[in-house]
């Protein structure tokens, strides 16, 4: 299995968009969502702003043998105390799950952008969690700390890359 992992360039952005799709059909699982009368999901807020504001903007697109297989979206943060980096959204597609692309993309991507992470998830997802804890404590042999927001129930962990 031939994984890759490359910046999304401008001409390009359409195929995150399309992935965007089976990424809130996903969601609708965790919250509540619905398609718009065309059919499909609203588009996603500011997406476009990883290219147009490139700066600390980063969208990936993971391939499968030069198949689109999966989607990050990762922020760079500014004088945060939340640290340097976000993982804003990261997607794979179900058919690619359980296969070690998530955690070897995911790798990749903290190894790319070193420095401090907030990785977050929904509190109902609880696929997510375990996935982003076991990839976490692997990644950083247990270096890391969760919490948990009082006011959604959201979890995040916080670590160095």
């Amino acid at each position: 299995m031939e994984m890759k992992l490359e910046l999304v360039p401008p001409d390009r952005k359409e195929v995150i968009d399309h992935l965007m799709q089976f990424y809130l059909y996903d969601f609708t699982s965790y919250l509540d969502m619905d398609v718009a009368p065309n059919g499909k999901f609203h588009n996603y807020p500011d997406l476009n702003s990883y290219w147009n504001n490139r700066d600390g903007r980063y969208a990936y697109l993971i391939t499968v043998t030069n198949v689109p297989a999966g989607f990050a979206l990762i922020e760079q943060l500014q004088n945060s105390l939340e640290g340097d980096y976000y993982m804003t959204e990261f997607f794979i597609m179900k058919k690619y799950r359980r296969s070690g692309l998530g955690t070897w993309a995911a790798n990749e991507l903290f190894s790319r952008h070193r420095g401090n992470w907030k990785v977050t998830q929904v509190s109902n997802n609880i696929a997510a969690q375990v996935f982003w804890q076991n990839v976490i404590r692997a990644y950083t042999g247990g270096d890391f700390r969760q919490k948990t927001r009082s006011d959604n129930g959201q979890i995040s962990q916080y670590f160095k890359s």
